[in-house]
């Protein structure tokens, strides 16, 4: 039977899993490393600093596959994931695929949005050349369609056949 590469977008070879939240409650100010977090259809994630804002921006993730591509960019053995500035730092699963559709971590489903670009803070953060030492490897941007609680570990199911949602 022939699958077509529409088919396709729909298989992946196994769940993913949470490895790491974070929560930046001030713009510019250290990421607060946690073990769960609370999100809400309407604020994102309790306590960020982007809460309540854009619904398309929520939350931010990130491939754990990525960081020692990025470390090894910018000369270090690893990358502490805070350094990125991202929520959620997810393994097991291709992010880039995940655009427009829905994933389900713990309680919470979220609706991939669009790319995460790194902002030119990468240039302080990592030094010269962090930009681009983190270009296509930024993560994804996701709003929160279904709310609830999350925690380190929890298990990352992509919802089949999900349509985008307006908005």
């Amino acid at each position: 039977m022939a699958e077509t590469i529409k088919d396709l977008f729909e298989v992946f070879p196994r769940p993913g899993r949470l490895d790491w939240i974070g929560i930046r409650p001030v713009r510019r100010e250290a990421v607060d490393v946690v073990s769960e977090a609370i999100l809400s259809e309407t604020e994102g994630i309790q306590g960020d600093h982007y809460s309540g804002r854009s619904g398309n921006r929520h939350v931010t993730l990130i491939q754990a596959e990525h960081l020692p591509a990025i470390a090894s960019f910018v000369g270090r053995e690893q990358l502490d994931p805070a350094l990125l500035r991202r929520n959620l730092v997810i393994s097991g699963l291709n992010l880039l695929a995940l655009k427009d559709k829905q994933i389900q971590v713990g309680e919470v489903v979220l609706q991939i949005t669009g790319q995460c670009h790194p902002c030119s803070r990468m240039e302080e953060t990592l030094g010269p050349g962090g930009y681009n030492a983190v270009r296509s490897h930024g993560g994804m941007t996701a709003r929160v369609v279904q709310g609830g609680r999350i925690q380190v570990g929890d298990t990352v199911h992509v919802k089949q056949s999900s349509a985008p949602l307006p908005g």
